[in-house]
Order: C-alpha cells, then sequence, then structure tokens
C-alpha cells in the first residue's frame, strides 16, 4: 500500500489538486440545483452502466432535461443513434425511473446517511446497481462512498491490495469487501471516498472525469 499511498500524496501536492477540488464542488451544486438537475445525473449513471464515462457524459449533454421528456420510443431512438451499446434497455430504465423521481428527491431531503441512500437507490431505481448508485451519489456530493469499476479494480490490484476479480458484475458482497479496502487508504490519505475515487482514476486512466 505504500506507493500507491506514494503516489497519492504526490498528486495531493500537484496541480491536479485544484481539478478534483473544482470537480468536487461541481458535484456539491447539483444537489442544490433542484430536482430536474438530480434526475438528470441520475440517467447519465444509468447510461455508464457497462458503458464508458465519456460516452455516458456526452449522451448527458446531448440529451439533457429529455430524460424527463421523451417518450421512451424517442429516447431510444435518440441513445442509439448516440452511440449507446444498449438503446432500448437504457430507454426503458429511464422511463421507469421517473416513476420513482418524487420519492427519491423525497428521501434526499430527509436522509443524511450515503449507506441508506445507496440501499434505497438500489432497490428502488431499476438498472442501478451498487457502483452506479454510489456514483450517483457521489456526483451529487455525497463522499462516503465507493465508486468500484474495473479501472479502480485493476489499480488495486497492480498494488496487491485485493485479488484479481473475474470480469462482469461485482457482488454485493464483494463490492463491500473492496470498498473496505477503500475506506483504509481513504483513511490513511485523509480523503473522502469520493475524492479518493478521482485521484485514483487519474492515476489509472490519465483523467478526471466524474
Amino acid at each position: 500500500m505504500k506507493e500507491l499511498l506514494k503516489k497519492i500524496e504526490e498528486l495531493k501536492n500537484s496541480p491536479i489538486k485544484e481539478t478534483i477540488n473544482l470537480k468536487n464542488s461541481e458535484f456539491e451544486s447539483i444537489n442544490s440545483s433542484g430536482a430536474e438537475s438530480i434526475f438528470n445525473e441520475l440517467c447519465f449513471c444509468l447510461m455508464t452502466a457497462n458503458f464508458s464515462a465519456a460516452g455516458g457524459i456526452k449522451i448527458q449533454n446531448s440529451i439533457g432535461d429529455g430524460f424527463s421528456t421523451l417518450s421512451e420510443k424517442e429516447l431510444a431512438k435518440k441513445l442509439s443513434e448516440l452511440g449507446h451499446r444498449f438503446p432500448n434497455t437504457r430507454a426503458k430504465y429511464v422511463v421507469n425511473a421517473r416513476a420513482s423521481k418524487g420519492k427519491l428527491i423525497k428521501i434526499l431531503g430527509k436522509v443524511q446517511d450515503d449507506l441508506v441512500l445507496r440501499e434505497w437507490v438500489v432497490k428502488n431505481i431499476k438498472g442501478i446497481g451498487m457502483k452506479e448508485a454510489s456514483h450517483f451519489l457521489r456526483n451529487i456530493g455525497y463522499k462516503n462512498l465507493a465508486i468500484i469499476d474495473f479501472h479502480i479494480i485493476d489499480l488495486l490490484v497492480k498494488h496487491h491490495l485485493i485479488e484479481p476479480v473475474k470480469r462482469g458484475s461485482i457482488s454485493p458482497k464483494k463490492y463491500l469487501e473492496i470498498e473496505k479496502v477503500l475506506r483504509e487508504i481513504s483513511h490513511q490519505t485523509r480523503l473522502h471516498l469520493g475524492e479518493l475515487d478521482l485521484y485514483l482514476w487519474y492515476l489509472e486512466t490519465g483523467k478526471i472525469l466524474k
């Protein structure tokens, strides 16, 4: 772990820290920007499952409030034009999620516990797993959850912190096991898990997305 901690500390003392701080400020502002902005971010995370973050950003920027207004057929057509791998399934998930929008906004206003919120999102929003729920909540300002994709897994394996994980979906049990490792790194680096994710992503990909 020492080598990884050293790399993170070097980044914390580099210009990339300011970029990450600005990104975190963006995330925090979404939570106070209203229901449509929050729902738009949920739909971004629906797009990224088994797809790329960069592709999800492109789709989010193109569709915008269309996530709330387009019919399922119109949305599927748009997603296909924008190159999504699963346009029909994702369009169905977005339309299904609209029915839970009011409940989602209500629970976000009442509950402050990140873990409780994640559990609710996973149980109530079809198409959202542990990673996507964590991603969504981090992107609207909640910082105590790990976003565990295979970029992060590969980095942890490289530093001998976890065993290799078979490609595909990660079980909730395995997710929590890996999150525990990341919590220890978070503690050692004095970074919230949501911040740590951006540092680790940059170490593995050389990019800061969201």
